[in-house]
Order: C-alpha cells, then structure tokens, then sequence
C-alpha cells in the first residue's frame, strides 16, 4: 500500500501521507517526475527521499516508487473536496440534527464504489464521509478501503459511539482525521440531547479505542441548552483526547427548512463573529448523497445533478447551479448589509422558511 500521494489539487501539486497534516507543494516538473518513475518502477527520487523524511521521518531511501507512491492523474474536472453522506440513517436521535428524515437507504455497494471512482476522476483528494452516521453503514469498510486505495485523505464525521468497531481498519489505512462531535460531559447531558441510552458511554468507548490505536483525532464541542453549563468540563475531557478541538454552537434549522433544531440554541451562544466572504462550493468541492445525487454543497441542494445516471458529464453544470443558488434573492434582495453578512444565501433561505428569528442569522435583528 502506498506511503505517500502526488495529486493535482486545482492549479497546483502535492504531496500528502495518510493519517499526517503535514504536506507538501512540488512543481510540475516534480509531479510529472513522479509519475515516470513509477511507471518506470524506479527508486524513490532524491528529493522526495529527503522530504518524506523531513516532513513525516519516512525512510524512503530503499523503496521502489511504484510501490511507495501513488500518482493520481491530471483530470479534466478540477475538484479537490467532496463531501459524501453514505447514508441518512443514524443510532442517535439528536434535537438540534439539520437533517429532518434520517432514512436508512441509498446506494448498493457495487454503486457506491463505481460512485466513489467517479469522485477520484473529478479529481477528489480530500473526502469526508459523513451521513447520519457512517460508522453504522453496512458498506462502510469497503467503501473506505475503496477510498483509500485510490488515493483520497479522508475524514470520518462521526458521533463516535461506533468507532471501536473500526480502529483496526484505520489502524491499518490511516484516514487523514476522524471527527467526533462531543454533545456534554457527563452521560445524563449528552443523552438528554442525543436522546439515545448509552450513548454517552459509546462515544467515549470509541474515544479511547481511537486514541490507544493512535488515530488523528478532532472533537467538536457541540453547545445547546443542554451542555452550555458543561461548556469548560467539555472543554477538559476533549483535552483528555486531543489538542484540536472547536465549539459549534450556532444551531441551523434543517436543510429543508424545518424549525425544530432551532429549540436546541443555547441562549447567549450565538456566534456572529464570521462575516460570510465567500465560497467555493460548486467549484473546487461539492457534496453526494446517500442516492448518489451531487449538489453544491449539504445546504444548498436545489438542482441535484444524479452522478448514476448523468456520470461525470453532469458535475459540469454544477458551477452555474451553484452560483444561481448565491444570488440574494427573496427576502434577501437589494440588501444594503450584504457586505457585511454571516450567513450563506442557501443558510439564510433555510431560516427563511423556518420563520426563524432575525437575530439569529441576519443582521437586521440586531
């Protein structure tokens, strides 16, 4: 199995180790070295002997590059992120989910890994699985060693209370982080939101199954009614864990527009510290899914595009529906705050038809 990845990533080359952070930019000339040498089974290049070791202390000094590197062609479409649900359904029954139907269906797994090839050849690197809750997918595992094999770094967004299950797995094939949302500090807490029995103590099994096999680990600190008075107890069992951790607590109404979570708010804990600058979402990443349906991303899901049945030929309208999804329109339009705005149009549409409070999303509730 490969140590190392050289991959296009839009207008530039790296090389990237799975299960490291660290990485590293390598001109074209490097890249398309690289790809000589393994087709040609040559030894690892001196450069990258050198900085594999610098970077990551890899020895790669006695290795054949066929074997130590794998080359990830050029692609005609340039996207470098993907996010895909593998499936809706979930173990948890979370208040503040934005998801409003958690439905456990979708692809078979003969689809899912033609799904997953058609990813890599629009040029995906980085893939984060997600659903509901992927560690409960049937076809997880495979799925994953499919991923791998290719060549993505990917992240595992999980409510962690199945990772036990699979640390060997990525023990073996090292994703680039698992990150595990942490809903309290204490088991009456975590489960008066996640409103599931053991969840508490699942989770923190799967914590610890992750950290004694060394896998890179993140926490996200979840803030709602019911953990805001366990915020700093949250924060010190999430340093039991890992140095990486940040707090979400600004509660989304589901994609479809659903108020529900909204009850879920922590009073006082509404961050509106980020102005909205921006997004890439259509044209450099896109999300899938669990029916293999591609959209610009988890929230904006108008004009899906069906990868099973329109291939890869359909992700080229995706810009365009993307950016038709940004205009500020509805109640929106002429809006002399935009410039200053936190709040995505796709966000600010779900809000809308959630009837959602101004002050929670838009400036014109201050």
């Amino acid at each position: 199995m490969h140590a190392v990845i050289a991959s296009p990533q839009e207008q530039k080359y790296v090389v990237v180790r799975p299960g490291a952070r660290a990485g590293m930019q390598i001109p074209s000339t490097h890249y398309r070295e690289l790809a000589d040498a393994v087709g040609a089974a040559l030894s690892v290049p001196p450069w990258l002997v050198e900085a594999a070791q610098r970077a990551w202390g890899l020895n790669l000094a006695s290795e054949r590059s066929d074997r130590a590197v794998l080359v990830r062609p050029v692609t005609a479409l340039a996207y470098s992120r993907a996010t895909w649900e593998i499936n809706l359904g979930c173990n948890f029954n979370c208040e503040h989910c934005y998801l409003e139907l958690r439905p456990f269906d979708g692809l078979s797994l003969t689809q899912k890994l033609d799904m997953l090839a058609m990813l890599r050849d629009a040029g995906v690197l980085w893939l984060q699985i997600t659903g509901g809750e992927p560690l409960i997918d049937p076809h997880f595992s495979d799925a994953y060693r499919h991923a791998y094999g290719m060549g993505m770094l990917i992240e595992i967004l999980t409510n962690g209370s199945r990772l036990h299950q699979h640390v060997e797995l990525l023990a073996e094939m090292p994703p680039h982080k698992v990150t595990i949302s942490l809903y309290g500090a204490t088991a009456d807490t975590f489960e008066s939101l996640t409103r599931t029995r053991g969840a508490f103590k699942n989770t923190i099994r799967g914590l610890d199954a992750a950290r004694e096999a060394g896998l890179p680990i993140e926490i996200t600190i979840i803030i709602t009614k019911h953990s805001a008075h366990e915020v700093d107890q949250m924060r010190a069992l999430a340093e039991q864990y890992t140095s990486t951790y940040d707090e979400f607590s600004n509660i989304s109404p589901t994609y479809t527009g659903g108020p529900d979570p909204l009850a879920a708010q922590a009073p006082g804990y509404l961050d509106k510290s980020a102005v909205f600058t921006g997004c890439p979402a259509g044209h450099t990443f896109f999300h899938v899914d669990p029916h293999g349906r591609a959209t610009m991303c988890k929230i904006g899901r108008e004009h899906p595009i069906n990868l099973m049945t329109e291939g890869l030929d359909g992700l080229t309208r995706l810009p365009e529906i993307a950016d038709a999804q940004m205009l500020r329109t509805g109640g929106c339009s002429g809006c002399a705050l935009s410039a200053t705005c936190r709040v995505c149009r796709p966000l600010a549409k779900a809000y809308q038809a959630a009837k959602a409070p101004l002050n929670t999303y838009c400036q014109h509730g201050n």
